[in-house]
């Protein structure tokens, strides 16, 4: 799909976003400020309230998931939009929401979605749930929906998680399961929390994960996470994953199967009451980031790019920062990736995905979140 089809090519060079970021220290990702502004054009196609995640339909249609559990389909070519009916109930309270969505690999013939959100359990506890429904796009309707996973009930109000990616051939699905800020689960084998999780695509535990002989959750592909808010394959299938860290300390993980990642034994930010966490180590038994930031950008979302429209930018990662308020560009080289660029939005960042087009399409946090495109700056 063009940018013509959507019916944006005349109009990106609208509302470019201005950087105040201090020059970049030798070495480090070049800022705005240090590249001589921003390499792109931001143009602004809706808003929305405290919107949370995004996905493209085949016909160019974007669905935007927002935190009270708000489903909308927009026609970004005319602005058109429409509430979807048929979405569960959601507890939004702390850092509940209706999150990621994400359409199953056969969408165009089963119109078949896959989301998550936060569900109110006994007691005042939640959980984070993964359904699955049919969209009926004419009618604006999820149709069938069930709830094909639920993670372990918490009275903590946060670290849901909840992001979503399917396996290169579409046979499997990949889901994050939070720790739930409770720390030691994810470290626990019979739990779910702190997890990164490989499901069939019915939401059962795959057969051959890695750790089921072992004493772990059938579902089980990696442990040791904190708050896992991204999740994505690259073009050469290596699974990569962004994660909030405590006090500073977010982190880029390559996903392998069956290993440890450390959390709450190991990490390299520290807790928010001061106290310390022992920093990754060589020879620790923990599998270490790639990348980590300290001081924190607090990221909200994750993409990979591969697309023409950047050439440049091909085989990157791109991190959405909230307490940030930027996008960081990470480049990957095989098994190593190195933070390339970052950039100030203004505003916080809440989520970023690649466009049919090749244009990077974000979401800004917040009760007025934007949808921003971003193209070449001509």
């Amino acid at each position: 799909m063009n940018l013509s089809t959507l019916g944006l090519a005349t109009t990106f060079s609208l509302a470019l976003f201005a950087s105040a970021a201090a020059p970049a220290a030798a070495a480090a990702p070049a800022t705005a400020s240090a590249t001589g502004g921003l390499p792109f054009e931001a143009k602004p196609v809706g808003t929305f309230k405290s919107p949370w995640a995004m996905a493209f339909l085949p016909n160019g249609n974007v669905l935007v998931s927002q935190k009270e559990g708000t489903m909308t389909l927009l026609d970004p070519a005319t602005g058109t939009r429409r509430t979807v009916s048929g979405t569960p109930a959601v507890s939004s309270k702390g850092q509940g929401a209706l999150m990621d969505i994400v359409p199953a690999p056969d969408f165009a013939a089963s119109k078949r979605l896959y989301f998550s959100y936060s569900e109110a359990g006994p007691g005042g506890d939640s959980r984070v749930v993964l359904a699955s429904a049919t969209l009926d796009q004419a009618g604006g309707t999820l149709k069938d929906t069930r709830a094909i996973f639920r993670g372990q009930d918490a009275s903590t109000g946060g670290h849901y998680s909840g992001r979503i990616s399917f396996s290169p051939d579409g046979k499997y699905l990949f889901f994050t399961s939070g720790d739930r800020q409770l720390l030691d689960p994810a470290q626990d084998p019979r739990s779910t929390l702190g997890k990164v999780l490989r499901l069939n695509l019915d939401g059962t535990p795959a057969a051959g994960n890695p750790l089921a002989a072992k004493g772990f959750h059938a579902a089980v592909w990696s442990y040791g996470h904190r708050n896992l808010l991204g999740i994505a394959f690259d073009r050469q299938g290596r699974l990569w994953e962004m994660e909030m860290g405590p006090r500073h300390g977010d982190e880029i993980n390559l996903i392998k199967p069956g290993l440890n990642y450390g959390w709450p034994r190991a990490s390299n930010g520290s807790h928010y009451d001061g106290r310390d966490i022992p920093d990754h180590a060589p020879g620790d038994g923990f599998e270490a980031p790639k990348v980590s930031w300290n001081p924190a950008i607090s990221p909200g979302g994750l993409a990979y790019y591969d697309a023409d429209l950047f050439p440049k930018w091909k085989n990157s990662l791109f991190i959405t920062g909230l307490s940030g308020k930027s996008l960081d560009r990470i480049a990957l080289d095989g098994e190593n990736a190195t933070k390339a660029d970052h950039w100030d939005m203004g505003e916080r960042i809440r989520a970023v995905r690649t466009g049919p087009d090749g244009a990077l399409w974000l979401l800004e946090d917040g009760p007025s979140g934007r949808l921003l495109v971003l193209t070449p700056k001509r």
